[in-house]
């Protein structure tokens, strides 16, 4: 029995590729008749066609297995790479014993404002809106290129958000004038605000940081990202509030252990003591 596998795992090593890209696209179709998000897919498929690049079998879960723990990576990546083959060989059919690799924690990088404002005036009209939208609103890139000007409340600064993403809840932000004055400035050429994809829109971001970094000669620069906004607004916005509450409804969290990160980054961005008030809120009603 031991032969015959082996004689089959020597046989798979070398699979056709087409076979290869036709399963990821059979797997690719499957999650979307499983109500899987466009953005989930494609991460899904890019991950497994750079572990076939990589040199693993995707049809023999022995030869992913072994791809993966020979990378020269962290072991968050490799966790990522581990939950997707997951799902590919849930789906697929094929059994294997799932590797056990720890994500490792992180505290994010939170820059300064003025890092910040120098990166969103220093490019073009369109990337200099959506990053004013993440940095007011701590929306995810990918919610910002899906919003719709029909999302819009110019009258009342309101920027509605219906198509959260990684099971976040829908949400609604108060922005300020300045914003809404940019978002009304650029054109209208498509129901959506910004008519592109993720893609273009980061290599476009990353060109402009750059750039930036070498003019105003600050490297920091370069470590800032769309999400980097993101965390940057829960982490100010709780040192305002000292609302974790607050925070989470923000973030559109449906768990609150993800939000509590940002209380150890208020600590750590502001010097702010342990003993420091909690924002309290006492119940009015059963």
């Amino acid at each position: 029995e031991v032969e015959t596998r082996q004689k089959r795992a020597a046989g798979a090593t070398k699979p056709d590729q087409a076979d290869i890209k036709g399963k990821i696209v059979e797997f690719a179709f499957k999650l979307k008749k499983e109500g899987y998000k466009r953005n989930t897919i494609e991460s899904y498929s890019t991950i497994l066609k750079t572990l076939a690049r990589k040199g693993a079998n995707l049809l023999d879960p022995e030869s992913v297995k072994e791809t993966i723990a020979n990378q020269s990576i962290t072991d968050t990546t490799k966790h990522n790479y581990v939950n997707t083959y997951d799902a590919f060989a849930k789906i697929m059919g094929y059994y294997w014993k799932k590797p056990k690799y720890k994500p490792n924690e992180r505290i994010p990088f939170i820059p300064t404002e003025s890092e910040i404002d120098q990166i969103i005036y220093g490019t073009g009209k369109k990337l200099s809106a959506a990053l004013r939208i993440a940095k007011e609103t701590a929306m995810r890139i990918g919610e910002i290129v899906r919003l719709r000007w029909i999302d819009v409340n110019p009258k009342n600064n309101l920027i509605v958000i219906n198509n959260p993403e990684k099971g976040s809840k829908a949400g609604i932000y108060k922005v300020s004038n300045e914003l809404m004055s940019m978002i009304m400035s650029l054109p209208k050429t498509s129901e959506r605000i910004f008519p592109t994809s993720v893609k273009p829109l980061v290599s476009r971001f990353c060109q402009t940081r750059k750039r930036l970094a070498r003019k105003y000669n600050n490297p920091r620069l370069l470590r800032i990202t769309f999400h980097t906004l993101r965390h940057w607004k829960a982490t100010t916005e709780y040192h305002k509030t000292k609302d974790i509450l607050h925070v989470k409804e923000l973030l559109r969290h449906r768990n609150i252990e993800n939000t509590m990160i940002y209380i150890t980054l208020e600590k750590q961005l502001f010097k702010s003591q342990s003993n420091e008030n909690f924002h309290v809120k006492v119940a009015k009603n059963i």
